[in-house]
């Protein structure tokens, strides 16, 4: 079974960074399309960016500009670096995999808090 495992979370104060990873347990034989997600407290999870197996990435109004997904396909990596953090960005972010429409995968989650 695939596992995603996340890591670069913290507790930050407004205007700072933080760099997300997550690596795939294993090598796959093709190229998934990636995306982070996040989760504030008593809301639903939403996408905060996504790059597709064709290098065609989309980010969350909210964060253009701020944030940016890139990936390592030789590592089976993918990282979200977010700059200028604000506390509305606060939440648990998940990295998530998608082979097919019916084939997807999700990290653990990593907890980002931004305060003063």
């Amino acid at each position: 079974q695939l596992q995603l495992v996340e890591s670069g979370g913290g507790l930050v104060q407004p205007g700072e960074s933080l760099r997300l990873s997550c690596l795939a347990s294993e090598r796959i034989s093709r190229i998934p399309d990636r995306g982070w997600y996040r989760q504030a407290p008593g809301k639903q999870r939403e996408l905060v960016a996504r790059i597709s197996r064709a290098g065609i990435i989309d980010y969350d109004d909210s964060v253009k500009g701020r944030f940016t997904i890139s990936r390592d396909n030789a590592r089976n990596s993918v990282y979200l670096q977010m700059n200028s953090l604000k506390p509305e960005d606060t939440g648990i972010y998940y990295c998530n995999l998608r082979l097919t429409d019916t084939e997807y995968y999700w990290g653990q989650g990593t907890q980002v808090t931004v305060s003063s």
